[in-house]
């Protein structure tokens, strides 16, 4: 099975280098991953006492970054090395000031993982979520190296409860602790005969909280919204929407259009190119402002303003201290987007119908904070409610978020002192 699973590999690495040729975006990861090795050789030396911390992409790695920063803030003597799969995770953090080494990590063959552990000599490793690359496993468990993975969260179709998924199993007994999300997870392990799992929860929760304390203010969008001071804080009637994509900005313009002088609306597209914008903004009837270009507009021209459109990237997660209800875009294509920074700021949410494999929105849904919508009608229901009768949801949806912090110092702790 090892065989088949390298065989696998070596064809993957194949198809990378041909698809790199003519794919931007492939073509950032296999550049990233041949300067690898040369990376970790310019930066950690025989030694130093790393931890080396894998997340996949940008949402791992926002797991993940609680508790490398509670690693350095706590042993400044560690020195993290941070390993991408994906360039749109690389690509945003690769200047992250919280790891002293940031690169890709080489496709996961037998020699690349075995020239990457002789270099990095890791004393920690920490794979966060979904990470398991069966030969790096493999090569640190037979150096023995302290292997944990974090916010785990564990389905009943995945591979290691298959059949055929032996190796799969056996990649997992390379990890001295198992941090899951939830119960059902550590039952489905204990099925296997895995019992090294502790019921953590998921990171993420600590950093929404972490970034609702560092949210800076944004002055555009006080004005846009009716702010005047920092302690008049009108938030009626504000609708934000967080990484959009084409079908949800189709029910969201009409929203908007029909409700214009009632309900304002900040949306902050998943992506950001003139082309996108310009689609969006072609949906509107109504008056609205783009955030770069209107920086200099007076605040009374602001305030009649209906939408704002961010066509920037970062400000998101700032953005939601100034809603009262949050549509989070994505659930009309893969699945939906991040959902808790949005209940962080107590702000019920709307999204889409590809909800159910993101446990944390199937949790909002059944405290009252969240709703699922798949036509028009429901969308526009949906909102009217929020918007309506807001107290409940809202305190619902802080009550959630506040009741589930606390894995970050439960991982440390097992971690540090093991």
């Amino acid at each position: 099975m090892r065989y088949l699973y390298n065989i696998a590999i070596w064809f993957y690495c194949l198809a990378v280098r041909v698809v790199a040729m003519f794919n931007p975006k492939v073509r950032l990861m296999w550049q990233g991953e041949q300067v690898a090795f040369d990376k970790i050789r310019g930066n950690v030396v025989d030694g130093d006492r790393v931890v080396w911390v894998h997340a996949a992409s940008l949402g791992e790695f926002e797991q993940g970054r609680p508790l490398i920063e509670k690693l350095k803030r706590e042993n400044p003597e560690y020195k993290i090395v941070l390993t991408f799969f994906s360039p749109s995770g690389y690509e945003v953090r690769k200047n992250y000031v919280g790891a002293d080494v940031i690169c890709y990590l080489p496709l996961d063959t037998v020699g690349n993982a075995r020239m990457f552990v002789d270099l990095v000599k890791p004393e920690k490793v920490v794979f966060v979520k979904y990470e398991f690359w069966l030969n790096y496993l493999r090569e640190l468990r037979h150096r023995g190296v302290e292997t944990y993975i974090i916010s785990a969260i564990f389905r009943p179709g995945q591979v290691f409860f298959k059949w055929y998924g032996g190796l799969f199993r056996e990649g997992l007994k390379a990890f001295k602790t198992l941090f899951v999300q939830n119960e059902e997870s550590k039952e489905l392990l204990k099925g296997i005969g895995v019992e090294n799992v502790v019921v953590a929860g998921d990171t993420r929760f600590d950093r929404v909280v972490d970034v609702v304390v560092a949210a800076k203010r944004l002055e555009i969008v006080e004005s846009f919204v009716g702010i005047r001071n920092e302690e008049c804080g009108m938030r009626n009637g504000v609708l934000v929407v967080g990484s959009s994509w084409g079908p949800d900005e189709e029910l969201l313009a009409e929203y908007i259009n029909s409700r214009a002088g009632r309900v304002k609306m900040i949306i902050a597209p998943h992506e950001v190119r003139e082309e996108r914008i310009k689609e969006l903004t072609e949906r509107l009837t109504c008056k609205y402002a783009l955030y770069n270009e209107e920086c200099g507009m007076r605040n009374e021209e602001l305030k009649d303003v209906d939408v704002l459109v961010i066509n920037t990237i970062g400000l998101l997660s700032s953005i939601y201290q100034y809603g009262q209800v949050a549509y989070i875009g994505g659930g009309f294509g893969v699945g939906i987007h991040n959902t808790l920074e949005a209940a962080a700021w107590g702000m019920p949410v709307v999204f889409g119908p590809n909800y159910k494999k993101f446990k944390e929105a199937c949790e909002l849904i059944e405290c009252g904070a969240a709703r699922s919508i798949e036509t028009k009608e429901e969308c526009f229901a949906a909102l009217d409610e929020f918007f309506e009768c807001n107290a409940e949801p809202a305190n619902a949806a802080t009550e959630y978020v506040s009741s589930h912090v606390g894995a970050t110092n439960l991982i440390y702790k097992n971690i540090v002192n093991n």
